[in-house]
């Protein structure tokens, strides 16, 4: 492994949450990726997550797996978690964010992977996997709640994604209200899931205004015309994604408010990958983890009988 560095120390509460986890800061390019791991199995599995979690949103799906068989490996989004945070929104593009993953998975030496995504971590993980593609291979992939391809001709944003553009509200309602990851119970099935303590975990990297510039960011990554830069990425991602052969799952939460719509989509471009549709909302790891990890094992199963 290079140029790796030790993680900041995390609060009391966060400690005992993550018992057994192995914490450090990866260079890439110019930037520290925080990256967790935990269990000592051989095959590895890389869990890419999105818009404003971290890697602590898998935890309830790394407790399903056996961890003698699995090693996990959760990289924090540049700007999310304990990664380093860039000071300027349009830092945050989805190039940069393709090219710092892809940077992360080298010095992590990693040479067969096993993939979950969901959210922006869709997009990210699926490019950065193709951009490593000589030296990782892909064994199989669980997609979550995620957009995998640019947008239809016609498409209209959210009217979240417009308030990510309108000037100075944007950023007091994203940076000084901390607009995304204090509403994240609206977009689940059951909005009791995320609990008080989960709140406070996902808050407690993006305290303070110059630390809450990543869910504003991200949110304008989104395109809003077929012109915005992250259609290349998208584009990419997607021939990546269609293009694989190997064993995959797709894993949905039918009442996303934003995403759940999206699955016939996702369906109809990977043909071949088992479908399972939960009531579960947008983050899907903290109502379903049970489902998402019998899903990862049936990935690995088919993929290591092939």
């Amino acid at each position: 492994m290079r140029t790796t560095f030790n993680a900041p120390p995390l609060p009391a509460f966060l400690t005992r949450e993550l018992t057994g986890y192995r914490r450090h800061h990866v260079e890439v390019g110019g930037q520290r990726m925080h990256v967790m791991t935990v269990g000592n199995g051989p095959e590895h599995v890389v869990m890419f997550h999105g818009n404003p979690t971290w890697g602590y949103l898998y935890r309830k799906v790394v407790a399903e797996l056996d961890l003698d068989r699995f090693t996990v490996v959760l990289p924090d989004l540049i700007g999310l978690g304990l990664s380093t945070k860039p000071r300027e929104v349009a830092f945050h593009t989805l190039n940069n964010h393709i090219a710092w993953m892809a940077a992360a998975l080298r010095a992590l030496e990693l040479r067969e992977v096993l993939a979950v995504v969901q959210d922006w971590g869709g997009p990210v993980g699926c490019g950065a996997l193709a951009a490593v593609s000589d030296t990782i291979d892909l064994r199989g992939i669980v997609i979550m709640n995620t957009v995998i391809a640019p947008p239809k001709p016609g498409f209209k944003p959210t009217w979240f994604h417009r308030l990510s553009r309108v000037p100075l509200l944007s950023d007091i309602t994203f940076r000084g209200l901390g607009l995304v990851e204090s509403s994240m119970n609206i977009a689940q099935g059951d909005r009791r899931s995320i609990t008080r303590s989960a709140r406070r975990a996902y808050r407690y990297p993006l305290r303070g205004w110059k630390n809450g510039i990543a869910p504003l960011a991200l949110a304008r990554m989104v395109p809003d015309t077929h012109e915005h830069p992250s259609i290349a990425g998208l584009q990419r991602g997607f021939d990546f994604l269609t293009r694989f052969e190997g064993p995959s799952a797709i894993v949905w939460g039918d009442k996303d408010p934003v995403l759940g719509s999206v699955r016939s989509f996702v369906e109809r471009s990977l043909p071949a990958a088992t479908v399972t549709r939960t009531g579960a909302g947008h983050f899907l790891q903290e109502e379903v983890p049970d489902v998402i990890a019998a899903a990862l094992v049936d990935v690995s199963d088919r993929a290591s009988a092939s």
